[in-house]
């Protein structure tokens, strides 16, 4: 459909014209069809179920080894330094390299300054679309273009322009707003993204430090029976020659002592393994890392009151499932839009000359503007059901991220509650298990003294140094898994521990 204008209107009626024209465009240009954004209501339950066992309830202000600070939505809070409260400063020295250096890092922060430079190319639909352009054409046109009938000569011609053009979408019924507010929220989605590949990074490094400890626990131990297993087996050779012990006896101490140096050798591969892993989470070639040897202290940190409600804020992939949400929802109201008029305002202006000397001139100035004052107005029509399918597959798109919203809601819960559990049961087991170490050594003494004396065979000293064994290995591997499901119990809920006040303030004094 086209519109002309005549130019003999007085200047006053072209003018009552265009006045109305852009108030019209104003209140279309308002106009969203993108649906109200209605986060899926999920039931919160007043406490975690693990929170009530005395071994978790809150400690007391002068027992505090931490401040869980204030809950703030995750895409808007920084990652803060959690790793504080668990009072190790190699373990805030390897955090900070981490942050440093590590690769992964690096990644997440260039595709958030990919998010964020199409979120700007998207605000630049507001502004309208400015080109210069210089250089000549080339023409020729038939006799019945000049006027002049079939089998007429046509006219060559070379032109020399110069001239500027510009482009300008107004945003009927919202499409351009729309579009901008979804790449927003998908910038807002890869920041909180960016939180938690941080977070994760963090605890990864956590977890790996603890586990060397406890590996280093492991080969302190082994060492030790190693070494104590050498002198048995040559005391037991020396009584042999004397004719006090049987053959077996001392067959029986070197089998014990091959066993333990060959799970010393286990326990060393496997320490190798883990430098070389948290190396690698450090940004650096396993060659160049070193950590030296410190034993594993004992880590607690317990459960601040009224967690559940904040969940939803201080977890980063919550906010991010929240984000994608509130984009797809955006982009609904653009295919919306398809179904309604698209306006577009399109010129130039410049000037025109068959001489490049010319072109200068005033009276070579040209320009162009579209039907209706520059204004180019296309209404849909049909186009075989291609809109309603478009609006179809946004909405599937939508709902498919309600319920990875809810996923995440529910996989948070659990992982908080799988934390809570696994600190309860561990803290009860290391409490049997050091009652065991503390039996069976002095069941291994007993026997010790016993075969010393002649009362007993071997095989009983044998029996009572393997379960010894056992009991300091398994109670070092339980305290090494407590330092890790700490971690696990504050990644859960999102990061957000820092020293308090109170412990900086004794620290530095």
């Amino acid at each position: 459909m086209t519109y002309q204008i005549n130019v003999r209107q007085p200047v006053a009626q072209v003018s009552r014209i265009a006045i109305a024209i852009a108030i019209g465009v104003a209140f279309l240009s308002g106009c969203s069809l993108a649906p109200t954004e209605d986060r899926p209501s999920i039931d919160f339950p007043a406490n975690f179920v693990e929170a009530e066992h005395p071994a978790l309830a809150p400690l007391k202000p002068t027992e505090n080894p931490g401040r869980w600070q204030p809950g703030e939505p995750a895409d808007q809070q920084k990652p803060s330094p959690w790793w504080r409260v668990l009072g190790d400063p190699v373990l805030e020295q390897l955090e900070a390299q981490a942050l440093e250096a590590n690769p992964d890092v690096d990644i997440a922060m260039a595709r958030l300054k990919q998010s964020r430079a199409l979120t700007a190319r998207s605000e630049s639909a507001r502004s309208p679309d400015i080109n210069a352009g210089f250089g000549p054409t080339r023409q020729r046109t038939s006799g019945a273009a000049d006027g002049r009938g079939d089998g007429d000569p046509g006219t060559t011609q070379t032109l020399w322009r110069a001239q500027v053009t510009f482009a300008y979408e107004v945003d009927l019924f919202g499409r351009v707003s729309s579009s901008i507010a979804a790449a927003r929220a998908d910038t807002d989605q890869q920041l909180a993204l960016t939180h938690q590949m941080l977070l994760v990074i963090q605890a990864d490094v956590a977890r790996t430090y603890f586990s060397l400890r406890q590996l280093e626990g492991e080969q302190r131990l082994l060492r030790e029976t190693v070494k104590l297993r050498e002198d048995t087996a040559k005391l037991l050779e020396r009584r042999l020659s004397g004719g006090d012990v049987a053959n077996y006896v001392v067959d029986q101490a070197t089998t014990e002592l091959y066993s333990a140096r060959a799970e010393h050798l286990a326990v060393q591969r496997q320490y190798a393994l883990t430098a070389h892993a948290l190396a690698i989470l450090l940004g650096k070639p396993p060659a160049s890392f070193k950590l030296d040897a410190k034993p594993l202290e004992n880590v607690t940190v317990q459960l601040p009151p009224g967690l559940p409600s904040t969940l939803l804020e201080r977890r980063p992939d919550i906010a991010a499932a929240e984000r994608a949400m509130a984009a797809e929802n955006a982009r609904i109201g653009v295919a919306r839009a398809a179904f309604f008029p698209s306006l577009s305002l399109t010129g130039g202006l410049g000037y025109e000359s068959e001489d490049l000397g010319n072109l200068s001139d005033w009276s070579q100035r040209t320009f162009l503007l579209g039907p209706l004052i520059g204004t180019a107005l296309s209404l849909p029509i049909f186009d075989g059901g291609r809109r309603d399918a478009d609006i179809a597959r946004v909405r599937a798109v939508y709902e498919e991220r309600v319920a990875e919203y809810r996923k995440t809601v529910l996989q948070a819960f659990r992982e908080v509650e799988d934390s809570l559990v696994s600190i309860r049961t561990l803290d009860e087991r290391i409490v049997f298990e050091r009652g065991g170490e503390e039996a069976s050594l002095r069941v291994a003494r007993s026997a010790q003294d016993r075969f010393d004396e002649g009362d007993v065979d071997y095989l009983e000293v044998v029996d009572a140094q393997r379960t010894l064994l056992r009991s300091q290995l398994s109670l070092i591997q339980s305290e090494g898994e407590r330092a890790r499901v700490t971690v696990d119990l504050v990644r859960a809920l999102g990061g957000g521990w820092e020293a308090s006040h109170q412990q900086k303030t004794e620290k530095n004094g």
